[in-house]
C-alpha cells in the first residue's frame, strides 16, 4: 500500500449499508412535497449528494421549498430508522483494522447522520476525530471540496490519496480532487462508476486491500 498515504472512505453505501434505507425515507418525504420518483431516478438524482443539494433539486421540481418543520421531521425519522436498521458493509471492519496507512471518512452526510450510522454499527471508534462532512465546505459532491478538506486535515497530498466511493457524484469528486478513485459497485453499476473515472471497480469489500496494494 506504499503508493498511498491516505485512504478516504465515503460513508453511506461504503462503510455502512444505509443508502437504500435513506432513499426509502427520502422518497416518502419528497412524495409528501409533490415529487414522486422511482428508485432508478432517485439514485440518478440524489445518490452521493448533500441533503441541501437534494432539496434544491426537489424544489426545482415542485416549484416550492420544503417547509422547515417538514425537514426537521424528515431528519428525525431518517435517523430513527437508521438506528433501527443500518448494518455495516460486509467485511468493512476487517478491511479497516488491516489498513497500514491512515484513513478517514469524507461524506456528503452531516456529522449527526454519520455519528448515528457509525454509532449504530459499532464502527464510530474506528473513525473518531476523522469524520469530514460536505456541510463543512462550499460545494458538495461532485465538487472535490470535501475530499480536499479531508486530505488537508489528514496531512496527505491528493496524488497520494485513495478514495473509496459508491456513487457517480463521489467518483467525479474524487477525480476532480486529483485522487485515485476505487468504485464500490452497489446501487450504481460498475460501468457507470468506471465511466465517471474510477480506476477500477469492485463488489466485495474484502477485495479492496489487494486493489490498494497493486502498482
Amino acid at each position: 500500500m506504499a503508493r498511498f498515504d491516505l485512504v478516504i472512505f465515503d460513508c453511506d453505501g461504503v462503510v455502512v449499508d444505509s443508502e437504500q434505507i435513506v432513499h426509502a425515507v427520502f422518497a416518502d418525504f419528497i412524495r409528501s412535497l409533490g415529487a414522486d420518483l422511482d428508485a432508478a431516478r432517485m439514485n440518478e438524482l440524489f445518490l452521493g449528494r448533500r441533503l441541501e443539494d437534494c432539496l434544491a433539486i426537489v424544489a426545482g421540481m415542485t416549484g416550492r421549498p420544503a417547509p422547515h418543520d417538514a425537514l426537521d421531521r424528515y431528519r428525525a425519522r431518517r435517523d430513527r430508522v437508521l438506528r433501527e436498521q443500518v448494518q455495516p458493509i460486509e467485511g468493512v471492519r476487517e478491511v479497516l483494522e488491516g489498513l497500514t496507512v491512515p484513513y478517514c471518512i469524507a461524506s456528503s452526510g452531516d456529522h449527526a447522520k454519520m455519528r448515528t450510522t457509525l454509532g449504530a454499527t459499532g464502527l464510530l471508534p474506528l473513525f473518531e476525530g476523522r469524520l469530514y462532512s460536505g456541510t463543512e465546505v462550499a460545494a458538495g459532491k461532485p465538487a472535490p471540496d470535501v475530499f480536499l478538506l479531508a486530505a488537508e486535515r489528514m496531512g496527505a497530498a491528493p496524488a497520494r490519496t485513495a478514495v473509496i466511493e459508491d456513487s457517480v457524484n463521489g467518483v467525479l469528486a474524487g477525480c476532480a480532487a486529483g485522487m485515485t478513485v476505487f468504485g464500490f459497485a452497489g446501487l450504481a453499476p460498475a460501468a457507470e462508476l468506471a465511466a465517471a473515472g474510477a480506476t477500477c471497480t469492485f463488489r466485495q469489500m474484502r477485495e479492496l486491500p489487494a486493489l490498494l496494494s497493486e502498482d
